[in-house]
């Protein structure tokens, strides 16, 4: 491989956002993962067998079977013959595996990486933690993975909104502020989304039917237009 000096950003595609348990609940998450990189070498013009490396984000694992960064990688028709990373770093997932493209890519290391993140909520599995041993009396509680691997910070063992609240003084945020922010974030996405402004990134998602044509969803399912301060 030759030092290049710097990378640049090609193409990029997304599908939709969907609700928990909406219209994306039949798809797992490297299924979505797989759409997404189909759709992002398609719009870049960028062969599968020209991608040197393949870089995903999730959060979520539990139940997404070995290797979930190459599985999205398959689906989304690059080779098995191509080496691929999964990154969890919460929240920042997604970008750092960009951020770590950029770097090795600066670094000389490959010329073409395929970097994102994907995610499936509503098929986070629940856990039976401590199976394994068994039990020998009483009773056993599950977990969800959803909140116990994502949305609970460990070091403060509550869940991520109320971790925030407590470390909101050391930033001087208020409780109004981000109740503000929250809401114009909506109403703006609802303005765009009238506007047909995400368009250009989202690859429409075809869903099968029981009966009769599959329905295209195109469109973000969780933008909430009539979200308010008071109503937060």
């Amino acid at each position: 491989m030759s030092f290049s000096g710097g990378s640049v950003i090609v193409a990029g595609a997304r599908t939709p956002i969907g609700r928990l348990l909406g219209s994306l609940k039949s798809f797992c998450s490297t299924d979505l993962g797989g759409m997404a990189i189909a759709a992002a070498l398609e719009r870049a013009g960028v062969a599968p067998d020209q991608v040197d490396y393949v870089i995903m984000g999730q959060v979520l694992q539990a139940g997404a079977g070995q290797m979930p960064a190459r599985q999205a990688a398959v689906k989304g028709g690059i080779s098995m013959n191509v080496p691929s990373l999964l990154i969890n770093k919460v929240c920042l997932s997604g970008i750092d595996a960009i951020a770590l493209a950029d770097q090795l890519i600066r670094a000389g290391e490959f010329d073409c990486i395929v970097a994102g993140g994907m995610e499936s909520m509503t098929n986070a599995p629940h856990l039976l933690l401590g199976s394994r041993e068994g039990t020998k009396y009483g009773d056993w509680t599950m977990v969800d993975s959803m909140a116990y691997d994502a949305l609970t910070c460990v070091f403060d063992e509550c869940g991520m909104g109320e971790s925030t609240e407590k470390h909101n003084a050391r930033y001087d945020l208020t409780r109004e502020e981000q109740d503000a922010f929250s809401a114009a974030s909506h109403q703006r996405a609802a303005a765009a989304q009238q506007k047909n402004l995400f368009a250009d990134e989202i690859t429409p998602v075809q869903i099968k039917q029981r009966k009769g044509e599959p329905i295209t969803f195109s469109a973000d399912e969780g933008v909430r237009p009539d979200t308010t301060v008071e109503s937060l």
